[in-house]
Formats: structure tokens, sequence, C-alpha cells
């Protein structure tokens, strides 16, 4: 019991803590937690996060196409990201609760299917004019599959791509195409993070 009045003396000392409970669905300990990593890598103690800080993450340091997750925790122009930011961002990796309803207010949430998905398609779409174009689609397969095949190679698995993806036949995927390409792939198991056990 005494570890459960700590963790809740310590979720008050933590900004609008009980409102990213609310919004984002994480429990106050996922946030507390959270709020533990973020202090770690806001090395200058300054409440905000670089980009250079998320490159000191391993896992992102490593994963080709690293600096585009890291870029989706900033909006454009913008070279700092707060906590509250932080774990909006976060939730879209959470596992989706089944057992969390919502009313006819309350916007769907990050963790859901479609929040899932709009976080993925913009991995993709770099100039963010809601189409993934075969340019952008060519440089993540580069990112990912590099050297490991060749330039003919990506250029047809990007060609194959698109003639699957692209049922109004613009030469691009826009997000509607995207999820309908994606319906039969369980993209809550591949986009989600156990925080705490």
């Amino acid at each position: 019991m005494g570890s459960s009045s700590s963790s809740s003396s310590s979720i008050n000392n933590i900004p609008n803590a009980q409102e990213l409970i609310q919004e984002t669905g994480f429990s106050a300990a996922h946030i507390l937690r959270l709020y533990e990593r973020f202090e770690f890598l806001d090395k200058d103690q300054m409440g905000q996060l670089r980009s250079e800080d998320f490159e000191t993450i391993p896992e992102l340091a490593m994963n080709p196409i690293g600096d585009r997750i890291i870029s989706t925790f900033f909006s454009p122009g913008q070279e700092t990201v707060d906590f509250p930011s932080f774990v909006r961002i976060l939730a879209h990796f959470r596992p989706t609760d089944t057992r969390r309803t919502r009313d006819g207010t309350q916007q769907e949430p990050a963790n859901s299917r479609t929040g899932k998905l709009k976080f993925a398609f913009q991995l993709y779409d770099q100039d963010k004019d809601g189409k993934i174009s075969r340019e952008e689609l060519l440089q993540v397969l580069r990112a990912m599959l590099g050297l490991q095949v060749t330039e003919e190679q990506l250029q047809s698995i990007a060609e194959r791509a698109i003639q699957e993806a692209d049922l109004d036949r613009d030469d691009a995927i826009s997000f509607d195409e995207f999820k309908k390409s994606l319906e039969k792939v369980d993209i809550d198991h591949k986009m989600s993070i156990r925080f705490l056990k």
C-alpha cells in the first residue's frame, strides 16, 4: 500500500497528469514511468526534449527509419517537445483497450486502429500532402532494405505496392487506400509497446 501512495503523491507533481490519463488511457503508473523516462532523456533539465535527446535511445538510433519516427514528435518548425506532447505521441503505441468505451463527444483514441494507421501513414507521407508518392515509398524502402536489394528491385517493389493499393489510379496512395490495403494486418500487435506489465 505504501508504494501506491508514493506513486499518487509523485503523480501530483507531474503537470497535467490527470488530463493525460483521461486523454491517453495511460494509467497513473504509466504516466509516472513515462515522466521518469522523459526526465532521463532531458539531459539539460529544461522540461523539453530535442531530436538529439531521442537519438540517444539505442532502439531509435539503430532503426533505419528512426529519424522519421523521431520527427513525429515535433510539429513543423518546432525544435523541442514537452512532456504532454511526448505522452500523446507514445499513446499511439499503447495496446488497444477493448474494454474502454467512449461516448459520442470523445475523439477516437490515438491507440485505435485508425490512430495507429494515421501515425504509420505520416511516416511515409513526408511532404504532408495526404498521399504517399512513389518517391516517398522508395525512400522508406531504401532506408529499410538498404543494400540488401538492388535499386531495380526496390523500384519493382514500389511499383507493385502502388499498383495494389492505388484504387483511384492517381499514382499515389491516399490514407483511405493505405487503410484498405492494411485491413487484414494486425496493426494493434505490430504497433504496440508494452509499457508496464
